[in-house]
């Protein structure tokens, strides 16, 4: 969900599964929920496989090893991170860095991670944590423009070249230290 995105409001005649729909748009936009979503993703696979055991008429394949535990914690601290992502964005930088890492850890520890899809999962969740940002509501964008009272008009330097803003003070003059390009010309 954009901050633009006006916010809605439930009609009396909508349906109740659009009515939830909307609010699960509304709650998964303020937050990193596709980085949560990926990173719990990813620790299920890392879990599941070396505790599998499939069946193929009289033959029992088991996935056992020894690293069964390694695995069973690097899964439940993805899951873990996961769910933190969702219910406390706060923290998701940490996460982030931690669900690559364990990510990383799971592929000597635990069945090259999952087979690759665990480790996958996991990467792209800690990854898309690292680079989420909260959006800003678009009427405190509005404030916050309105609030020096005048429009950013492009500055222009010595020569006609654009200027940087907020690179000059309001008071200069020729023969302050601030004016074209710090020289002063006190002469």
């Amino acid at each position: 969900m954009t901050p633009q995105a006006p916010v809605y409001e439930r009609a009396a005649d909508d349906a109740w599964l659009t009515a939830v729909y909307y609010r699960f748009h509304a709650w998964s936009g303020r937050r990193p929920f596709w980085a949560g979503l990926f990173t719990l993703l990813g620790g299920i696979p890392i879990v599941y496989f070396p505790y599998a055991d499939m069946r193929l008429g009289n033959v029992t394949i088991a996935m056992a090893t020894t690293t069964g535990s390694g695995s069973l914690i690097i899964g439940v601290l993805l899951v873990t991170l996961g769910l933190t992502l969702w219910f406390q964005q706060g923290v998701r930088v940490f996460a982030g860095v931690a669900a690559i890492l364990l990510a990383l850890v799971s592929l000597p520890v635990s069945n090259l991670g999952g087979f690759f899809v665990g480790f996958i999962f996991a990467m792209v969740g800690g990854a898309l944590a690292l680079s989420w940002a909260p959006g800003i509501p678009a009427d405190e964008e509005a404030g916050a423009a309105g609030a020096t009272g005048r429009a950013q008009a492009p500055r222009i330097g010595p020569q006609g070249v654009p200027a940087p803003y907020g690179t000059e003070t309001e008071y200069a003059t020729e023969t302050t230290a601030h004016a074209d390009g710090g020289r002063n010309s006190a002469g």
